[in-house]
């Protein structure tokens, strides 16, 4: 089961995310890279299905839902397994 997010936790991560969207972007990317690095695999390989889709957005959807889990995750004090 999926856990909860909270408008807390989202704040926390839009704020994060929102100050520099580009800095914080290449951050996650490079997180990603060692956190889960399949992850980042299935992230990238949707760019390559059309390319009509901005990989850069897509990105950040996807980091953004994966922070959210994971902290939401950490406050329930459970560990995302991989």
């Amino acid at each position: 089961m999926l856990p909860i997010i909270t408008e807390e936790i989202s704040t926390e991560i839009f704020t994060e995310a929102f100050q520099d969207v580009q800095s914080w972007r290449k951050n996650m990317v490079q997180y990603m890279k060692e956190e889960n690095p399949e992850i980042n695999s299935a992230i990238l390989e949707v760019a390559k299905y059309d390319e009509n889709i901005d990989l850069k957005a897509v990105a950040l959807g996807a980091y953004l839902s994966y922070r959210l889990l994971e902290v939401a995750t950490e406050n329930e004090g459970v560990t995302l397994e991989s």
